[in-house]
């Protein structure tokens, strides 16, 4: 421990010997600060005795004269301190024991500075929580950003600006709940351990189950259990939770996510086009923004529909100049994403090299916002053939901002015959080395069997969608507590 948490621990003693509870169950609290100077006026009338709490942040004397700030979760006040009110003794106890981030009870009457702030004049305090170590950089301010990501709580105490990101999302996922809830859909839940996963190319991560000895998966997208739901008879359901891909960690991507899916009967991906334009200034407007207006980095971006529909293999061909009409094997796409500067793994399906092509030189230069449309089947084992192409389905993803994709979303493959034939590509793919393939979900074909409707269906990535709204632009920034390696006292503590 340094010198200041030593002193620290001292006065904390020191409240035991003069028989103060450091650390009470109950303290009396009458009103929030934001309550407190919304009513200001009211309660400044009344002249009745208040009792407010909060983490002391700041404090100045001049000589029998104390100010100091407090906060709590809703804002901060000034409290002042008159020696010849609290009496000398209580006066004095407050400067030897109190540090600035402590948690204390101040009770008294609204007061008016010479300078016109709103504070409390104090007639009684009480410590109610002890801070045994100091605020990050003398509580100017936080910025080392590992110290930031591994310690959240010191950023929220330092940072007012990241305490706001977080109640943004908030908000924004309220606006989902309320506006999926009034088009009529059902929030459900589905499992997280899943005996096999499916929904997403992607690479799980495996646990083991004692019990029944058998190995279980994280969910990498919640989407085949949904479409399970759909077959069972439920037209419009949702789900809001964490999916969980043992993938690499960039400025898009953390192992464990949040996002949104919806799944709609007797719908196509077109009707989910409509609702995405529908949905998305909503949630501008949710996050406190201009809709028609919002800064991201260097652009302006108007999120207001419709947005332009852009075919993949347009996109691609006017790209990157990649033909997939005419260039659809393995060596010859293979052949264009060298000449490109693309990167091929050995095990990396037609589908795959497809989408590096497309990662790479499309998706970085789409600015405003943008769908892109029918996907090459090989690309997405889910969702339905277009009738008049059957190479490309009936897909769309919302691209915006230099590199977000925000949403994917299908008008969903509900052939059962079909749908087992893609799973055999998938596993097969697999077995040529290809880890993030789907696996073969025999029960999920079995329920197509039973039927399923015309089906069109979601996925939105509730970070990403963050990340645009906060102008934010690191996904750590916009999760409380993301991923990070451990730190080398995790590691020492771990031997």
């Amino acid at each position: 421990m340094n010198d200041e948490a030593e002193i620290r621990v001292v006065k904390l003693e020191r409240e035991k010997q003069l028989g103060i509870e450091p650390f009470p169950a109950r303290v009396q609290r009458d009103l929030t600060v934001k309550s407190y100077l919304a009513d200001f006026e009211r309660l400044e009338k009344e002249g009745n005795e208040i009792a407010l709490v909060g983490r002391v942040r700041t404090v100045r004397t001049h000589g029998g004269l104390t100010f100091a700030h407090i906060e709590d979760g809703t804002d901060k006040l000034q409290i002042v301190l008159r020696r010849d009110v609290v009496g000398a003794d209580e006066y004095a106890k407050f400067h030897e024991l109190v540090d600035i981030g402590d948690f204390v009870n101040v009770s008294g009457k609204t007061f008016v500075t010479r300078v016109g702030e709103r504070s409390l004049d104090a007639l009684s305090w009480t410590p109610i929580s002890k801070a045994l170590l100091p605020l990050p950089e003398k509580w100017h301010g936080l910025s080392d950003v590992e110290t930031r990501y591994r310690q959240r709580y010191l950023d929220l105490i330092a940072n007012p600006d990241i305490r706001n990101i977080f109640r943004v999302r908030s908000a924004v996922i309220s606006e989902i709940r309320r506006f999926l809830d009034g088009h009529g859909f059902m929030e459900v839940e589905t499992p997280n351990l899943q005996t096999i996963p499916g929904g997403a190319n992607a690479r799980p991560f495996v646990t083991h189950h004692n019990a029944l000895d058998i190995d279980l998966y994280l969910r990498v997208a919640p989407e085949l259990h949904l479409k399970r739901l759909i077959v069972g008879g439920f037209e419009r359901v949702y789900e809001i939770g964490r999916c969980f891909r043992n993938e690499g960690i960039d400025y898009l991507h953390n192992p464990e996510f949040t996002s949104v899916e919806f799944y709609q009967a007797y719908a196509s991906y077109e009707d989910h086009m409509a609702l995405v334009e529908e949905l998305i200034p909503l949630l501008a407007k949710a996050a406190g923004r201009d809709a028609s207006a919002l800064p991201y980095g260097e652009d302006t971006l108007n999120l207001v529909g419709p947005y332009p529909r852009i075919p993949f293999k347009d996109a691609l061909k006017n790209g990157a100049g990649v033909d997939i009409d005419k260039i659809r094997d393995r060596s010859g796409l293979e052949k264009e994403a060298r000449r490109l500067g693309v990167a091929v793994e050995e095990g990396d399906s037609v589908g795959t090299i497809m989408d590096s092509i497309f990662k790479k030189l499309v998706r970085p230069n789409v600015v405003q916002p943008t769908f892109i449309i029918d996907y090459p089947i090989e690309l997405s084992p889910l969702a339905k053939k277009r009738q008049d192409d059957p190479r490309y389905v009936e897909r769309f993803q919302l691209l915006l901002a230099r590199g977000f994709e925000l949403t994917n979303a299908f008008s969903e493959l509900n052939d059962p015959l079909d749908q087992e034939a893609r799973f055999r590509d998938q596993a097969a793919a697999r077995e040529a080395g290809d880890e993030e393939a789907q696996r073969f979900d025999d029960d999920f074909v079995t329920a197509l069997k039973h039927g399923m409707p015309p089906t069109a269906g979601l996925g939105m990535g509730i970070d990403r969608l963050i990340m645009l709204l906060t102008d934010s632009h690191s996904i750590k920034e916009v999760i409380l507590f993301p991923t990070l390696r451990p730190s080398a006292v995790e590691n020492d503590l771990g031997r």
